[in-house]
C-alpha cells in the first residue's frame, strides 16, 4: 500500500484533502506504481531534492534523520531514486539523471543518451515528424526524439514503466511532444506516424536473451512492423549473426567512446543490404564496400585494433585497405602495417618484440625493459589478461608502460609487446 502522507503534506487542509486523494488514487489504480506516485508529490519531489548526491556510506544516518519528518517507506524511495539517479548520470548526464525518473531495470537497459541522440538525427535527416516508439522504456529514446523536434507516441505494456516514461517527459518538459501509452505494442496502430522505432527486451527470467526470436516481441514481429512503416530502426544486440538481418534492412553497428553500444536495422534508408559501423562521439561511420578479406602477413612494426563496431559489422577489410595493411591470422581482427597512419577506425600500437607464448620469457622482458604498468590485451587466446598479469608482473617496480597482446600469429600462440603509437 501507498503510505497516507496527508499528514505531512503542506497546504490548507482543501490542499491537503486533495493530495490525500491523489495519492490514494494513484495507489488505487496502479498498485505497483508504489514507489513512483508518492515521490511525485510536492513532499517527495522536495525529499528527492534533499538526498541528492547521498554518498552510499551515508545512506543510514540520511535515512534515520529523515525517517523524524517523513514516512519511512517514501524516505526509502527517495534514497533508492537517488541511487538510481546517481548510477544514470554516466547515460544520461547528471543534468537530466538529476530531474528524471528511474526504475533498477531502466537504468540497465536504457540507451545512452549520445547514442540515442544519434539515431534520433539520423530519422530527422529522413525526413520524419512522428514516430512510434514501441516498447519505450522509461522513456530514454523518446526524450532523444522529442528534442530533436519529433513527436512521439511511446509505448510500454509495463505499468510502472510506462509511468515512469511519462513521468520523465514532463520533467525534462517535454510531455508536450511524448505521449505515453500503456499497452502491448503488438496491438498499437502506428498508421498515423512517419516511422516506428522497436527496442524489444532482450532480458528473460535467466538474464539476457540470444536468439531474436526470443525477443519480446520476436524479432520477426519487429521486422513486419518495420516494413509496414516508411522508415523504421529496429534495435538489437549486437552479436547478432550477419545472416539474421533482413536483405531489405541496412544494417548499423554504433559504438561510444570505444565501447559497442548496439545494432540497428534500418527500413526505408534508400540503402538494403548496406553495412556501416558508426562511432561516437563524431558521428564517424565506416560505409561497407564488400571486400574480400585481407590477407594474411608477417606482423610489422604497428599493430592496430579495430574499433569494436568495425569487428561487428566485418569491415575490418575496409580498415585495411584504409593502412595498407593485411591481418596477423585469418581468423583474427587485428591488422598490422609497415607505415604509421591516421585512421578514426583503429587504435594503433607500435609492436617492439614478438615472441611465442613464453610467460618466463615475458617476465624477463619486462623485467629488462623496467615495466611496472602492463596493459594486457587479448583475442584468439584462452589466457586471463589479469592471470597473466600477476604472473608476469608479481612486483610493479619498473619506471615504464607496454601493452602485450596475447594473439595468434598465423595460427601460433603469440605474444607482442608494444605501446600506443601517436600519428
Amino acid at each position: 500500500m501507498v503510505p497516507d502522507l496527508s499528514s505531512h503534506l503542506p497546504g490548507t487542509p482543501a490542499d491537503t484533502a486533495g493530495r490525500r486523494r491523489t495519492i490514494h488514487r494513484l495507489a488505487d489504480n496502479d498498485p505497483v506504481n508504489d514507489h513512483l506516485s508518492p515521490l511525485l508529490t510536492p513532499e517527495g519531489r522536495a525529499l528527492l531534492d534533499e538526498v541528492r548526491g547521498t554518498a552510499p556510506a551515508d545512506e543510514l544516518a540520511v535515512a534515520t534523520r529523515l525517517r523524524r519528518e517523513h514516512p519511512a517507506e517514501l524516505v526509502s524511495a527517495a534514497l533508492g531514486q537517488a541511487r538510481l539517479r546517481q548510477r544514470a548520470a554516466a547515460k544520461f548526464g547528471a543534468a537530466d539523471a538529476d530531474r528524471m525518473f528511474f526504475t533498477p531495470n531502466g537504468v540497465e537497459q536504457s540507451t545512452r543518451a549520445s547514442v540515442a541522440t544519434y539515431r534520433a538525427q539520423r530519422l530527422k535527416a529522413l525526413g520524419v515528424t512522428s514516430v512510434a516508439d514501441l516498447c519505450c522504456g522509461i522513456g530514454g529514446d523518446a526524450i532523444a526524439l522529442a528534442r530533436a523536434g519529433i513527436r512521439v507516441l511511446a509505448v510500454d505494456r509495463d505499468p510502472v514503466t510506462a509511468a515512469t516514461a511519462r513521468a520523465n517527459a514532463d520533467a525534462l518538459g517535454l510531455a508536450g511532444l511524448i505521449e505515453v501509452r500503456e499497452a502491448d505494442v503488438q496491438e498499437v496502430d502506428t498508421a498515423g506516424h512517419d516511422a516506428v522505432f522497436v527496442d524489444p527486451a532482450r532480458r528473460g527470467g535467466r538474464g539476457r536473451v540470444f536468439d531474436p526470436e526470443a525477443y519480446s516481441p520476436p524479432l520477426s514481429w519487429a521486422v513486419e512492423a518495420a516494413r509496414a512503416a516508411r522508415t523504421a530502426a529496429l534495435k538489437i544486440a549486437p552479436g547478432i549473426p550477419h545472416e539474421a538481418v533482413p536483405a531489405d534492412a541496412e544494417a548499423e553497428w554504433i559504438s561510444d567512446a570505444g565501447d559497442v553500444k548496439e545494432a540497428v536495422l534500418w527500413f526505408g534508408t534508400g540503402a538494403p543490404g548496406a553495412v556501416r559501423a558508426t562511432l561516437l562521439p563524431g558521428p564517424r561511420t565506416l560505409l561497407g564496400r564488400g571486400l574480400p578479406d585481407p590477407a594474411v602477413r608477417p606482423v610489422g612494426r604497428y599493430l592496430y585494433e579495430p574499433d569494436g563496431a568495425v569487428i561487428r559489422a566485418h569491415l575490418v577489410a575496409e580498415v585495411a585497405e584504409e593502412l595498407t595493411g593485411g591481418l596477423i591470422d585469418p581468423t583474427i581482427a587485428y591488422v598490422t602495417a609497415d607505415t604509421l597512419r591516421t585512421t578514426a577506425y583503429a587504435t594503433p600500437y607500435e609492436i617492439t618484440d614478438e615472441l611465442p607464448f613464453n610467460v618466463k620469457k615475458l617476465k624477463a622482458l619486462l623485467r629488462e625493459r623496467e615495466v611496472g604498468n602492463l596493459t594486457v590485451k587479448k583475442r584468439g587466446s584462452a589466457v586471463e589478461p589479469e592471470e597473466l598479469r600477476r604472473k608476469a608482473l608479481p612486483k610493479p617496480q619498473g619506471r615504464n608502460s607496454a601493452t602485450v597482446f596475447l594473439t595468434r600469429v598465423a595460427g601460433a600462440p603469440t605474444m607482442l609487446l608494444g605501446r600506443p603509437a601517436r600519428p
